[in-house]
């Protein structure tokens, strides 16, 4: 493979702050270079240390690292502990149990709290009734839930009697729905009537029903149904129970279920995969230790902060960032049920100002919304609110191109505030690639630095490592505790996918490219290996492109780029964008695109020039604001959309994407 050419260039550099540095956990990068020395030196004993000192054992492990079946790693294999005991029990009888633990803020603006106290009774009364509905340990349950305290409380009763979860993000179809019951082959179903976003009431379990009704999920036994509004729903008689009858005369004290260390604890479906659903595996106490550690590491997490990840539970980001990490470490969290518009794009900053919430971890998507709402209307500019109480911001999910990375630092966090530009996956279950608040010198658009105890390199595709400077394949060449266990009831799969031969098959294959920085060392995410085009030979990352349309702060609010088949370059480059004011007519979307082209010609070079700019008023997102770029490949190869289209936040955008210029 020829190298993946990287052609952004990025020289700021905002180093820590006396006061920041002086907060953090580890001090210094003297202090994160001894920790990555410590792993190196011997990785195994690196992570049974912090295994003894972070978790709470039922019988405590003997054996760290069991090799012997790769890539099927096990990490602890002979211990035996619960996930719930170590969020909730563990704070019982120390100052934490009376703290609170979430801050719900549900769409039209209520406020509940609950302590960890609360919290563990109602967890423990929710795995009663599960037990009551005959679920057991090494069952699977599917969760279909809306943001909310209810469905952390679900995820936390399953595992707490050793029941697998796996949970379908409420924006997803009733197909995708049944694909994913049936793969797993789940007793159970958690659903709610409705959810509630934007000031609408969306269907839940219209959906749950319309899945079961498809068949191939006769191993579903009975739906449990959360009553979020008062709107009437169908009860299927012997199969569908609400929540308030399930839990009627439920005691709010259940012992955790002890599971090897091994465990699933979940199973998460990959977004956006084509064919068969790939149902993540993760392991117990290797993603419980790696989900805790990095929590305090990347955010410098103290016990005054309050924590805000505004990720769904139905993501991974929700699965470590809110369900599992801020309990274990005994964190106040807030819990967000709506979405960053509603009312008006100001919601996210009056609510960091309401619950004085410290640290704020968002996606890049939401951050660029947010810019174009606040360029378009002052009176939702995070100046009107006051911010004081930041003290760190996170990005997750995508990389954040350098001019969002910018004003998220000088608008939202008052150039006070650490950017920690978080680099990991489904798959990694924790933080791989980060900075450390406090510690790493941030440069916009950069992840910069791995995790210690994370062996991280850029190889070509024999596995050779490529100098700095030079772009190839992101691997891990070690194992690590959260890393996926396999693919759920397809082994082979899992092999291939992410352990492939050519690269000695036990290492991973992230499927990103990226570029580390000659100077820095850092590390900067280039797109997915299949987002790299090929224009006349060179081999480009979308990325790149993506942000060199963005750095166009005057014109554009968001671009998304992908390729299509060329007869004379090989790919040609077309390029989806979201402008700041509308295009009036076709003359003008003629001479934005001009402008557009030589822009981006000034600051890539002429070879980047997308060959095809379309403007629409927004790009293809599912409900998360995730980028369908599968829909963006086919609409610049002309084909017909035949994927499916149901999870879309906004279908009508798809026809705006036609003109081109």
């Amino acid at each position: 493979m020829s190298e993946i050419e990287s052609v952004l260039v990025e020289n700021r550099v905002f180093p820590p702050t006396a006061a920041q540095a002086a907060h953090a956990r580890i001090q210094g990068m003297a202090g994160y270079e001894a920790l990555c020395a410590e792993a190196a030196a011997d990785l195994p004993a690196f992570w049974a240390k912090r295994a003894r000192d972070l978790l709470v054992w039922h019988k405590p492990f003997t054996q760290t690292l069991d090799d012997s079946q790769a890539p099927f790693y096990r990490w602890f294999a002979d211990g035996e502990l619960n996930a719930s005991a170590n969020c909730l029990d563990r704070h019982l009888g120390t100052p934490v149990e009376r703290r609170t633990a979430i801050v719900f803020e549900s769409d039209d603006g209520q406020v509940s709290r609950v302590t960890y106290k609360e919290l563990l009774a109602r967890v423990s009364r929710f795995a009663n009734a599960l037990k009551a509905e005959g679920v057991q340990k090494g069952d699977r349950v599917i969760l279909y839930m809306p943001m909310g305290v209810e469905g952390v409380v679900a995820m936390q009763a399953c595992a707490r009697i050793g029941a697998t979860h796996s949970v379908v993000f409420g924006g997803f179809s009733a197909k995708a729905l049944q694909e994913r019951i049936q793969d797993v082959g789940a007793v159970l179903v958690i659903t709610a009537n409705y959810q509630m976003r934007g000031g609408k009431e969306l269907p839940l379990k219209r959906i749950v029903d319309d899945a079961l009704a498809m068949g191939g999920c006769d191993s579903v036994r009975r739906v449990l149904v959360y009553e979020r509004t008062a709107t009437a729903w169908d009860k299927v008689d012997g199969r569908d129970k609400g929540f308030a009858e399930a839990l009627a005369g439920q005691s709010d004290q259940c012992a955790p279920t002890p599971v090897d260390a091994e465990h699933p604890l979940f199973v998460l479906y990959t977004s956006g995969s084509t064919g068969k659903p790939k149902g993540v595996q993760h392991a117990t106490a290797g993603f419980l230790l790696m989900v805790r550690q990095t929590f305090e590491w990347t955010f410098d997490w103290a016990a005054d902060d309050v924590f805000w990840c505004t990720a769904d539970i139905g993501w991974i980001t929700g699965h470590s960032y809110v369900a599992y990490a801020p309990l274990a470490a005994g964190a106040t969290q807030v819990i967000f049920e709506g979405v960053p518009t509603y009312p008006d794009a100001g919601r996210f900053w009056q609510m960091i100002e309401r619950h004085k919430v410290s640290i704020f971890y968002t996606a890049p998507t939401a951050i660029r919304s947010l810019i174009k709402a606040a360029d378009s209307d002052a009176t939702v500019h995070p100046r009107n609110w006051n911010l004081d109480s930041l003290r760190v911001l996170g990005s997750v999910g995508e990389p954040i191109n350098p001019e969002a990375w910018m004003w998220f630092y000088r608008e939202v966090g008052h150039e006070r505030c650490p950017i920690v530009d978080t680099f990991w996956q489904t798959e990694t279950g924790a933080h791989v690639i980060t900075p450390l608040a406090g510690v790493t010198p941030l440069v916009p658009g950069s992840c910069t630095l791995p995790m210690p105890g994370v062996d991280v390199a850029i190889v070509d595709e024999s596995g050779q490592d490529m100098p700095k400077g030079s772009g190839g394949m992101l691997v891990i060449r070690k194992p690590w505790p959260s890393m996926i266990r396999t693919i759920w009831g397809d082994p082979e799969r899992f092999k291939k996918a992410y352990f492939p031969p050519e690269l000695g098959g036990g290492v991973y294959l992230a499927g990103d490219g990226a570029v580390r920085d000659v100077k820095t060392g850092y590390f900067r995410i280039t797109g997915r290996i299949d987002d790299v085009l090929n224009i006349s030979g060179h081999r480009m990352g979308t990325m790149e492109i993506e942000s060199a349309l963005v750095a166009k702060t005057d014109l554009v609010a968001e671009a998304a780029v992908v390729g299509r088949p060329d007869d004379l370059t090989g790919e040609a480059i077309c390029a989806f964008v979201v402008l700041k004011r509308p295009v009036k007519d076709a003359a003008d979307g003629a001479a934005i695109a001009k402008t557009l082209r030589d822009w981006v010609a000034q600051e890539i070079g002429p070879i980047a020039k997308p060959k095809e700019i379309r403007f629409g008023d927004n790009l293809p997102k599912t409900r998360s604001g995730k980028i369908m770029r599968r829909l963006l490949r086919s609409l610049a190869k002309g084909d017909a959309i035949t994927q499916d289209t149901s999870t879309l936040e906004n279908p009508a955008i798809l026809g705006q994407l036609d003109q081109k210029y």
